[in-house]
């Protein structure tokens, strides 16, 4: 099967900064969500997976250390030249440095300070690319779509590799702005249970490194992907989830295999009642609800930007061992159709897995990866 290999990748979060790290504790159960006493983000307490130590560096920000701790393990363990001008750098966000924003004056200075494009520009000077950084910030599909954009870069011949790093950090600005929405469970998160209540938060950063180099065709692959948008409402997605079902039957054939093929889903599963119940329509729509799913939330909460590189390098890892994480939390389904959510350590051939996402404003995307 055709596709962009997948060549090396991280999960720096509160769990470990490598993706083997991550997925032990994975395996193992251990979340990174605890309760958080902070007045500095917020009056009462709140449950989040957050790093407990300072990132002092007056040159980078804490959302551009690490993201470039996570750029620097991934690098590591491969052999890309970033001074290649056939390698490209993806940087996926959400919010990026908008906690400064909490702590200074807000001035013309501090406007270029908080701009995506800064901390994309320093994070490539770090390293030495030469080609001008590319940025995806759409919602919480950022890091899904972050993949596609680089798979479709890299077939075009454009670049031969591409460097795809997403992060988010926990500040004031976003968890208020979900309180004031009541979207903040006071419990860790539920993803598809019945007692769900809603989201956790959580930060992170990931990487993935994908290549089109013929001599990595051994390689886990990025085969087929889509984007839709229901244009449904500013925060709720779609009532009918035809059109995250769009992406993923579109997705599907274009990769020209069939719905019994796709051994494995990793969905967005956010916890709140709305995301929960239209992915689970979506998947049945699909025809996939006998499929396994699962969602990551209950480990890592919610991390926006790097939700979906983070699920997907937990995916690929998924693929090389065979085994499906369960969905930590769930407990009873609560959604109204049938889905096959995974509540224990599975082991299984997984050949085929589909990674899915939807955020705000109404955008959903689809990515298949394959061996």
């Amino acid at each position: 099967m055709q596709g962009i290999s997948i060549i090396s990748d991280n999960i720096f979060s509160p769990l470990g900064k490598t993706t083997a790290e991550n997925f032990a504790h994975l395996k193992n159960g251990s979340s990174g969500i605890e309760l958080i006493t902070n007045s500095d983000l917020s009056s009462e307490s709140f449950y989040s997976s957050m790093f407990q130590h300072d990132f002092n560096n007056g040159n980078y920000t804490k959302f551009e250390q690490i993201l470039i701790a996570s750029m620097q393990d991934a690098l590591n363990n491969c052999d890309i030249n970033v001074k290649d001008k056939k390698t490209i750098f993806i940087l996926s966000s959400t919010k990026g440095n908008i906690d400064l924003l909490d702590k200074k004056v807000y001035n013309e200075e501090l406007k270029e300070r908080i701009a995506l494009h800064t901390s994309a520009k320093l994070i490539a000077e770090h390293f030495g690319f030469i080609n001008k950084p590319l940025i995806i910030s759409n919602a919480c599909i950022s890091g899904v779509l972050a993949i596609l954009t680089a798979k479709r870069l890299l077939e075009s011949g454009q670049y031969e590799n591409a460097i795809i790093a997403g992060a988010d950090i926990v500040s004031k600005f976003v968890l208020s702005g979900f309180q004031s929405f009541q979207a903040i469970s006071s419990q860790p998160c539920k993803p598809f249970d019945a007692n769900r209540s809603g989201l956790t938060l959580g930060e992170t950063a990931g990487t993935l490194i994908l290549s089109s180099d013929k001599k990595y065709s051994s390689n886990i692959k990025v085969v087929s992907g889509s984007v839709s948008n229901d244009a449904n409402h500013l925060s709720a997605p779609s009532r009918t989830s035809e059109e995250l079902s769009m992406a993923i039957q579109k997705t599907l054939r274009n990769a020209n295999i069939f719905e019994r093929e796709i051994d494995f889903i990793s969905a967005h599963g956010t916890a709140t009642l709305y995301n929960d119940e239209m992915e689970a329509k979506a998947i049945s729509l699909s025809k996939l609800e006998s499929t396994p799913v699962n969602s990551l939330k209950g480990f890592y909460g919610h991390t926006l930007g790097a939700a979906g590189i983070i699920e997907s390098a937990v995916t690929i890892q998924s693929m090389r061992e065979n085994i499906i994480i369960p969905t930590k939390g769930f407990e009873k389904i609560g959604v109204s159709k049938p889905v096959n959510i995974c509540d224990n350590l599975q082991k299984k051939s997984l050949n085929n897995c589909l990674k899915i996402a939807s955020g705000f404003g109404g955008c959903n995307a689809a990515i298949l990866f394959s061996n």
